[in-house]
């Protein structure tokens, strides 16, 4: 699965002055980051500390991770306070850090296709549709939800083939806060966070 180019959307829209549709913020940012990727052998090859640094630079600012984590949290949000909340919602992201750096190495000449995006002048709310095309293999149906705040778009959710990226989480969330509350979904993560 082209993890990589899932979380790789948002390259270099943090630096971007103009307001870019989200079909455009879509389009712009990953023929921008399959560049870097082809241009640069170490990424090429898997080094965590450049994937690491790619995703701090350029992808992470534009994930709202309060919003994608307060959806895989659920219910635990509502009784988490506002220590917890901020606990949860960095061990999450850096969890998706991580993912990100380990994904670096599936990248194998993929494609993108954004489908034409259709909605009103005021819209709050987009999904931004995209394929995937791998050499050989059926298209990818990858999708980007959007929320428009301030002057651009955060990404809030990405959806992989019908599968929501945040609501995967969710069970197993909602199942070790059964076994050991908030905190111990916090601390579960912070484990993995630090065995990888």
């Amino acid at each position: 699965m082209p993890i990589v180019l899932m979380l790789s959307i948002p390259l270099a829209i943090a630096q971007s002055r103009e307001e870019l549709s989200p079909e455009e913020l879509v389009r712009k940012v990953t023929a921008d980051v399959l560049e870097a990727i082809r241009k640069d052998k170490d990424l090429q090859a898997g080094d965590r500390e450049k994937a690491i640094a790619l995703a701090e630079q350029k992808v992470l600012p534009l994930i709202d991770f309060r919003a994608m984590t307060r959806t895989a949290a659920g219910r635990i949000w509502r009784d988490a306070t506002p220590a917890q909340r901020d606990r949860l919602t960095d061990e999450f992201r850096a969890m998706l850090v991580r993912t990100y750096a380990k994904a670096i190495d599936v990248y194998r000449g993929q494609t993108m296709r954004v489908l034409p995006v259709r909605m009103p002048p005021d819209a709050r709310e987009v999904t931004v549709r995209n394929q995937y095309l791998s050499p050989g293999k059926a298209p990818l149906p990858i999708d980007y939800r959007m929320t428009k705040v301030g002057e651009g778009w955060k990404i809030v959710d990405i959806v992989v083939d019908g599968i929501s990226l945040a609501l995967t989480y969710r069970t197993e969330f909602d199942e070790e806060a059964r076994r050991s509350g908030i905190d111990g979904v916090i601390a579960r993560l912070s484990e993995k966070n630090a065995a990888r």
